[in-house]
């Protein structure tokens, strides 16, 4: 357990930000250099069959030490680090036994993690935690799992007397970007099913994902001088506010929980001769998420009848669905996590994911991936923090997985 600290902290140094308009896979040069790094690591600690494909996904394999037959699983987390701020130069701090109270991310610029924005941080009043400078983003999301299934396919090679089947591990480059499935290999993997080590605080189990799409709205305006624009200036800005305000104001990130859906505005890029706005359209049930993709193409045409033909255009796309009907025929995986918590003293959670992982697109594939907590909290932002005992405790997880299943 001493390493799973130094593991994280020399992880996190690694700038991994992927990019959605690079057009390569891996999105980032710091995410092929990071796969390198994990498959000698991997050499060296023991694991075979370790290779890094032409797209950046890190596979190896843990051979059964055992003659009695054990389905073959895996246990899979992704490189990369989302684009909403800077992995670059990242500086962990390490708080020592918590104290309860607000902590100072960075004097010099007045970050504070306060307890009254974030009071789950209280539950670890004693604690040893990690946080950011306030500059950057940590990375928990998703190198502790990276670091956590590193240390315990370590810990099992260094245990023998832990009889398991095979165990698979994948490092799989832009997930933050939905990319993250789109090159993995399920029949080189070949795992019978397996887990995602990229959920949040202690406890966290999945299986449950919003059905996700995005839709790419172009607006035309027509630019004449301010002086002279009557009944002759469109303003594609106008529109797009005009399309903003048509769409529900109650069903956004900020007004929704646990399995509601919503419309998030992503970014609007504009001038008055033409505005591009982004939305991503999330549900969990099926039903529902087909209408929200059609209410955008509602919205745009009216927009159209009401400006003229071609004014406004709509691009959609579907980028996963929920993992829920492919892995409930298979419950007993979950089980399995259930079994294994309980038995390391860790409570289950079982939620569903206001997101999306790379197992979503994979139990579509073929195989069965649900989600295992990192310990982590407030991924994406300066506020990100991680509890060291939580990180642990996400390592004697997934060793007690490998151990109970038969």
């Amino acid at each position: 357990m001493e390493k799973i600290v130094d593991r994280f902290l020399k992880y996190v140094k690694y700038d991994t930000k992927s990019n959605e308009e690079s057009g390569t896979t891996p999105s980032s040069e710091g995410q092929k250099k990071f796969a390198k790094e994990l498959a000698k690591e991997l050499k060296e600690i023991g694991m075979t069959n370790v290779f890094v494909d032409e797209n950046g996904y890190v596979m190896a394999e843990l051979p059964a030490n055992t003659d009695k037959p054990i389905p073959t699983i895996g246990f899979i987390a992704h490189m990369d680090t989302a684009p909403d701020m800077s992995g670059k130069n990242v500086n962990p701090q390490i708080i020592k036994k918590y104290d309860g109270k607000d902590i100072i991310l960075n004097k010099e610029q007045n970050i504070v993690l306060k307890v009254s924005d974030f009071p789950e941080i209280k539950e670890y009043l004693g604690k040893d935690l990690i946080t950011t400078d306030g500059t950057t983003l940590l990375g928990a999301d998703d190198k502790a799992g990276v670091a956590e299934i590193v240390t315990a396919v370590e810990y099992l090679i260094n245990n023998p007397q832990i009889k398991h089947g095979t165990v698979k591990v994948a490092f799989t480059p832009d997930e933050e970007i939905g990319e993250g499935a789109d090159h993995f290999d399920v029949d080189k993997f070949n795992a019978e099913f397996a887990y995602t080590v990229d959920g949040g605080a202690i406890g966290e189990l999945e299986y449950e994902n919003f059905n996700a799409a995005e839709a790419k709205i172009a607006i035309k305006g027509r630019n004449v001088h301010p002086g002279s624009a009557k009944n002759k200036m469109i303003n594609s800005m106008l529109i797009a506010n005009e399309l903003i305000f048509m769409l529900p104001d109650d069903e956004t990130p900020s007004n929704t929980q646990g399995y509601e859906g919503f419309y998030h505005l992503t970014s609007v890029k504009g001038e008055v001769e033409e505005t591009k706005v982004n939305y991503i359209i999330r549900d969990f049930d099926r039903g529902k998420f087909e209408e929200r993709k059609n209410m955008f193409s509602i919205i745009v045409e009216s927009l159209n009848n009401k400006y003229g033909e071609d004014t406004v255009s709509l691009e959609l796309k579907d980028q996963y669905y929920n993992m829920k009907e492919k892995v409930e025929p298979v419950k007993h995986i979950i089980d399995i996590a259930v079994k294994a918590m309980e038995k390391c003293e860790v409570v289950p959670n079982i939620v569903p994911i206001r997101g999306g992982t790379d197992g979503a697109r994979l139990s579509f594939m073929g195989l069965p991936t649900p989600n295992l907590f990192t310990g982590g909290h407030n991924f994406h932002g300066r506020y990100e923090f991680i509890p060291i005992f939580a990180m642990e405790k996400a390592v004697e997880v997934i060793v007690k997985i490998v151990e109970t299943i038969e």
